[in-house]
């Protein structure tokens, strides 16, 4: 299994905007985390893998390394030349790649070992849809292993950080925030946190461009279990990462508290994360 080389990630972390071949090579490194999660819950990568929401594809190149087959799906084709470019260049043969929603997965039924999402589910219109679908392309005991931020989380859920961690999300409606990072990339980008090239507000405002916020699930703790109960995944293992402002600067017994009550849990939490079985 491969190690996590923590230098590596962060080399390409600082650059990852650059093209869909530098996020996907920062996705490749970062997958042994992944990796690595698995082998500690005694997850055997072997079989099919499916990564459903793959981007520019290299965490689907990085389990073709461990596992028969891996396949990368995502409804924008950003992996055609960053996912495929990688893999040609490390040689892996066996993975490939299929532009398709993925509310309605182009497989038949259980079809994989293994599905990962990894910061999707919060993007798609139907998290329910997203998630039928990877219960159905499932085997047998067959793991989804998934990950997602609480919209409100203090991180800011796919918005940049302030030098000043003052959380405007928190402060206004999402999509004023939103408006307020391009606002801030363009007149005031040294007031963002993150350096040029990883930060996607710094880059796209240089350039001229905006986006739209294409987040669409306001994803939350009890949100999230809901959905898995109306799909019916038997969860494994959940982990709750909690944003390192409030481990920086709360003490571990008001922490705690915030952590387990139903509404702050959203803004304590930076990331969900879930091992889930479909039982036979």
């Amino acid at each position: 299994m491969r190690e996590i080389d923590n230098e590596a990630i962060q080399n390409h972390a600082d650059i990852r905007f650059r093209s869909s071949y530098h996020y996907a090579m920062f996705e490749y490194y970062r997958s042994a985390k992944i990796l690595k999660r698995l082998e500690w819950d005694g997850i055997d990568v072997h079989g099919a893998v499916l990564d459903a929401g793959c981007g520019s594809g290299g965490i689907a190149v990085s389990f073709a390394e461990e596992c028969d087959r891996a396949v990368g799906l995502d409804i924008k084709n950003k992996f055609g030349d960053a996912g495929m470019k990688l893999a040609k260049e490390l040689g892996v043969e066996n993975a490939s790649f299929v532009q398709a929603d993925g509310t309605t997965l182009p497989f038949s039924n259980e079809s994989f070992d293994l599905v990962l999402s990894h910061s999707v589910i919060e993007h798609v219109h139907s998290a329910e849809a997203y998630l039928r679908e990877c219960y159905r392309v499932l085997r047998p005991n067959g793991v989804l292993f998934l990950q997602t931020p609480p919209y409100l989380s203090f991180a800011g859920a796919h918005l940049s950080r302030l030098r000043v961690p003052i959380p405007i999300h928190l402060l206004m409606p999402r999509s004023w925030a939103f408006r307020l990072n391009f606002y801030i990339a363009r007149k005031r980008p040294g007031w963002l946190k993150e350096p040029r090239e990883s930060n996607t507000f710094k880059m796209m405002a240089e350039r001229g461009e905006t986006k739209h916020d294409d987040l669409i699930q306001r994803v939350t703790v009890a949100g999230v279990h809901r959905w898995l109960r109306a799909v019916g995944f038997e969860l494994v293992r959940e982990q709750r990462h909690v944003s390192g402002f409030f481990t920086r600067n709360i003490p571990g017994f008001l922490r705690k508290f915030l952590e387990r009550n139903g509404f702050t849990q959203n803004i304590v939490i930076s990331n969900l994360e879930l091992l889930l079985k479909k039982t036979s």
